[in-house]
């Protein structure tokens, strides 16, 4: 009989009313410190997210400028190239006219 109450001895501390309220105290300040946790966790979330948005929106305006100063290179190629064709499709036919009104 006596070992049946020394093993109920650690539990009859529950029960008395200054632990009882001292950990319901600490099972409190816990769950808040949880929560203030978890706040703090969806705020650097939404934070991370935020700050990926706009290093992508950076990263893809500066590939934009990229793409749009090749294409005008690009097009300042073609340009010189036409002028180019142009000046000789001119000599062709001036060449090709002297030797049709020759003959």
């Amino acid at each position: 009989m006596r070992s049946s109450s020394i093993d109920l001895e650690p539990y009859g501390i529950v029960n008395d009313p200054p632990v009882r309220n001292s950990q319901s105290f600490m099972m409190e300040m816990r769950a808040a410190r949880m929560v203030q946790a978890a706040d703090s966790l969806l705020k650097l979330v939404s934070e991370l997210k935020q700050t990926a948005i706009f290093s992508g929106f950076a990263s893809l305006n500066d590939h934009v400028e990229q793409r749009t100063t090749e294409f005008n290179q690009q097009g300042e190629r073609t340009d010189r190239m036409l002028a180019r064709i142009r000046e000789e499709a001119a000599a062709s036919l001036k060449e090709l006219e002297f030797f049709f009104f020759l003959v």
